[in-house]
């Protein structure tokens, strides 16, 4: 599993596409639609590629999903011009979409199935470190393939690349699903089956499943992911706080330009950006140890990585104005964000598990590509604040503001964080 997640990002393509965009004539009005293509495709595609998920085997879209990407970036390859990249963004937005929340829902199951649920914190905050190991990995790739090939070795090194993350996904297993589609079709909202005043099933209310001899099928199965994940409250707060974990991770777009801003060069805002994925990772890796954490506990935490992301953000921006101090502020800044960092994605993959843990209904895939889907929405907005603050208000300050999220979420956790399972120490 931490294979399949590890080669998933290991592709130096991703840090220079834009370039071998440009250098193939595009100007920035038609890179701008290639990603909005892009986006778009993973937006239309990223729910109903869940409830396929969960009528069909997720290993086998797994390995589609693979064969997808090579496809992608052998187009890319071979026919270098704006269809190219186009079908290309097609093929990739389509492989993102079947790898969201599929991947979530066969790691969960196959635990379930072996009776180990409780490691699941664990394992993916493992998977998450490996995705940024490997991306970190492939743009320190990307230079030397290109100084000895150009963008032709970079891009057939991607292809190889994508081909073996094809392979690694065959070895995943092939889990059965903790519920059958075929034995449950459609949610009961309490044991009476009556809905509650305000439209919602509430944590405490059973929810049990029974066959709905009108439907089946695929349909039947989206209908039941999408009510489970918008009408029963707990998971419907557990969807939008794990897409608010995730999804204002996207401020570490700017990272690199903060440090440009207070004078860093290349090579000392490479050092100061790695500090930053430094806490990442040791988030990602102490998930399985953080697993039992308090609510209050884990809200402090949050509370308190708002407070060193903004701190830290201004304190990295106050460096531009002290040119004795540079050394010193940069990285008393931005050794805060990185633990902040460290925190949220901590946080992230508890809340990701307890969601899993709370899901009780069949479509287990379409719920946690709902969660995927309002993560996009959330980094959107991340983007679209900070297009529109640059405008008013200095790039440290904009940046700062971007931890303002981390200190909501810090008020959303004590009563929309879901009860997990049991941790492992309580079960011995």
């Amino acid at each position: 599993m931490v294979l399949f997640a590890f080669t998933a990002d290991l592709i130096p393509l991703y840090a220079v596409y834009a370039l071998l965009f440009a250098d193939h004539g595009l100007n920035a009005a038609q890179i701008s639609s290639l990603f909005a293509l892009w986006s778009a495709t993973s937006f239309l595609l990223e729910i109903p590629a869940g409830a396929w998920a969960d009528t069909v085997s997720r290993r086998g879209l797994l390995i589609l999903s693979g064969a997808l990407l090579a496809a992608g970036f052998t187009v890319w390859t071979l026919y270098p011009t704006y269809l190219g990249f186009a079908a290309g963004f097609v093929l990739w937005g389509t492989a993102g979409s079947l790898r969201s929340g599929t991947f979530e829902a066969l790691v969960y199951d196959d635990l379930h199935a072996r009776a180990a649920t409780a490691d699941y914190p664990r394992l993916m905050g493992y998977t998450r470190a490996a995705t940024e190991s490997a991306a970190l990995a492939g743009i320190l790739a990307a230079a030397p393939l290109y100084a000895w090939g150009g963008y032709t070795l970079v891009a057939w090194a991607s292809v190889a690349l994508a081909a073996v993350h094809t392979v690694a996904a065959t070895l995943l297993p092939g889990a059965p699903k903790a519920v059958s589609a075929k034995e449950i079709e459609e949610l009961e909202l309490d044991d009476n089956g009556d809905v509650h005043d305000d439209g919602d099933v509430h944590e405490g209310d059973s929810v049990v499943c029974t066959p709905d001899p009108a439907s089946s099928g695929y349909l039947s199965i989206l209908r039941a992911g999408m009510r489970e994940a918008l009408r029963v409250r707990v998971i419907r707060r557990g969807v939008i706080l794990v897409a608010l974990l995730n999804g204002v991770t996207a401020f570490d777009e700017y990272f690199a330009l903060l440090a440009g801003h207070v004078g860093a060069g290349p090579s000392l805002a490479a050092v100061l950006v790695g500090v930053t994925v430094a806490g990442a990772l040791a988030g990602a890796m102490l998930a399985g140890r953080t697993e039992g954490i308090s609510t209050r506990l884990l809200a402090a935490a949050l509370a308190v990585a708002g407070v060193l992301f903004i701190g830290g953000a201004l304190l990295a921006g106050a460096a531009a104005h002290h040119p004795a101090a540079l050394y010193v502020l940069t990285a008393v800044g931005f050794s805060a964000v990185g633990i902040a960092y460290g925190i949220d994605y901590n946080a992230d993959v508890i809340a990701g598990a307890r969601l899993q843990d709370a899901i009780s209904g069949p479509a287990r895939a379409t719920v946690t590509s709902v969660s995927g889907f309002a993560t996009e929405l959330v980094a959107l907005l991340v983007f679209a604040f900070a297009a529109v603050a640059t405008a008013w208000l200095s790039l440290p300050l904009m940046v700062a503001l971007l931890g303002v999220p981390l200190v909501l979420a810090a008020a959303l956790v004590p009563t929309w964080l879901p009860r997990g399972a049991p941790s492992r120490s309580e079960l011995r």
